[in-house]
């Protein structure tokens, strides 16, 4: 038989606290040559613990003979269980950093929920920020452009009397500065915070 230590955490089966009656017992046990010479250091080593594993204790009680062991019953009466608790869990690393991302983010929202009062909102309203704008944007450019086109090839037609070369150089030109025109208005619109598109107007009115 294994000899195993009755203070280890780790030992298999119930495990009972040491009384004085099962000290004597033991004691007595490892004084018995009727004993194997391994159940009487087992009988010894077990006699100085404060707990025992009760599957040792009860083979040492079987091996003794019957005259010279006490009951069963009164041996092991006043004796209580001895309960471990499991060793915990280690959490894998994937886990742990799936923790701390969890808890920064908690705490990233935590901290804006506290400073949302005092600090400036941003401005969600910016520019082209949807479809509805970048469309209208790119129609309101093309509709311009156009026009500078007309409008400089009339000019250059009542100008250079129809001819056209003449004709298509003032249509380009016109066309050139229609651009112009709607870069420079398209500076001063995102520059002023307070001109906004018409959709993003609306969709601040609803919001509000």
């Amino acid at each position: 038989m294994k000899k195993m230590s009755s203070d280890d955490p780790n030992q298999p089966g119930l495990v009972i606290t040491m009384t004085e009656s099962i000290r004597l017992f033991l004691l007595s046990a490892s004084k018995d040559r009727r004993l194997s010479e391994e159940l009487r250091e087992l009988a010894l080593t077990l006699s100085s613990a404060a707990n025992a594993p009760y599957k040792q204790i009860r083979s040492i009680w079987m091996e003794s003979a019957f005259d010279s062991r006490p009951g069963l019953i009164s041996l092991f009466s006043g004796s209580n269980f001895v309960f471990t608790s499991p060793k915990p869990r280690e959490k894998s690393e994937e886990l742990k950093e799936r923790l701390r991302k969890l808890t920064e983010l908690a705490e990233r929202k935590e901290y804006q929920e506290l400073v949302k009062d005092i600090t400036p909102k941003k401005d969600l309203n910016e520019p082209f920020s949807t479809y509805k704008d970048q469309i209208g944007f790119g129609l309101h450019v093309a509709l311009t452009m156009f026009t500078g086109y007309l409008i400089g090839y009339f000019a250059f037609r009542a100008l250079f009397n129809h001819s056209p070369i003449m004709n298509s150089a003032g249509g380009i030109l016109g066309l050139v500065f229609g651009m112009l025109l709607e870069t420079f208005l398209f500076i001063i619109r995102t520059s002023e915070p307070n001109l906004k598109s018409p959709s993003s107007t609306s969709r601040f009115k609803k919001n509000q």
